[in-house]
């Protein structure tokens, strides 16, 4: 690429991450509207003409990786996936 074709696509990289950051604020003013109205009503979903809205809590629990390391080295060493480029063949 030359350095002009360069320039253009970083310009558009960066336009295309501004414009997904908008869209993504947007839609979570909608998800927010959504969720306010079902918990106002007192309801986890509600069927529509075309959609079945649910809105529920999700618990999960997730494995600190950077805890395992420091606290069980060898361990963490013997079960973390190694990137593609090192695995063997």
């Amino acid at each position: 690429m030359t350095e002009r074709m360069i320039e253009n696509s970083v310009k558009k990289l960066s336009s295309l991450e501004t414009q997904i950051a908008q869209l993504q604020k947007q839609a979570d003013v909608i998800k927010g509207e959504l969720k306010a109205d079902l918990e106002e009503k007192g309801l986890d979903e509600l069927q529509t003409k075309n959609f079945l809205i649910r809105w529920k809590e999700i618990i999960s629990n997730r494995l600190d990786g950077k805890a395992l390391k420091a606290a069980l080295p060898e361990i963490y060493g013997s079960i973390k996936k190694m990137p593609l480029s090192e695995q063997p063949l």
